[in-house]
C-alpha cells in the first residue's frame, strides 16, 4: 500500500476553534487554580488544528496520533473569549509529520510552537492496543 504520508503536502493548513468555557479552564483541568483558558486546552486545540490540516487527505483506514509537543503558552485568555488554533504542515519525514502551531484569542496571540504526529493504520494500531490491554490484565491477575 502507498505510504499514507505520500498523499500529504507540506504547507497543508488547518484550524480549530472553541470558546474558553468552564470545561477548558485551568481550575477545571487541574493544571492551575485560576479561571483562565488552560494550557492543556490550548494544546488539545492545536492538535485538533493539526488533524484538520491532514485528516481529509489520508487514505481510508488511516489517522494520525500525536507524539510530541513543544509549545509555549504566553498570554492568558478569560472565560467567554474565542480561541483559534492554526497548524501548518512544515515537514514530512516518512510517516512522521511536523507542524508549526499557534493559537490566539480575540485580542492577542496566546501560544506557539511545534507539534509532531505520526500516521498510523487504525486497525493494526488498535489491535496492538487491545493486545497490550489483555497482557496488562493477565499481569495484574498474576500479581505482577
Amino acid at each position: 500500500m502507498q505510504d499514507a504520508s505520500e498523499r500529504l503536502d507540506v504547507g497543508a493548513a488547518g484550524s480549530a476553534r472553541e470558546t474558553a468555557g468552564e470545561e477548558t479552564l485551568a481550575s477545571r483541568y487541574g493544571s492551575g487554580t485560576l479561571e483562565v483558558y488552560s494550557t492543556p486546552a490550548m494544546i488539545a486545540l492545536m492538535e485538533a488544528a493539526s488533524m484538520d490540516a491532514v485528516g481529509q487527505s489520508l487514505p481510508e483506514g488511516w489517522t494520525t496520533v500525536g507524539i510530541s509537543l513543544d509549545v509555549r503558552h504566553v498570554d492568558a485568555t478569560p472565560p467567554g473569549m474565542e480561541v483559534v488554533a492554526e497548524a501548518e504542515l512544515r515537514a514530512i519525514e516518512g510517516l512522521r509529520l511536523i507542524f508549526d502551531v499557534r493559537a490566539r484569542d480575540e485580542v492577542s496571540p496566546i501560544g506557539a510552537g511545534t507539534h509532531q504526529r505520526y500516521c498510523v493504520e487504525i486497525d493494526p494500531f488498535l489491535d496492538r492496543c487491545d493486545e497490550k490491554a489483555r497482557g496488562a490484565g493477565a499481569d495484574a491477575r498474576e500479581g505482577r
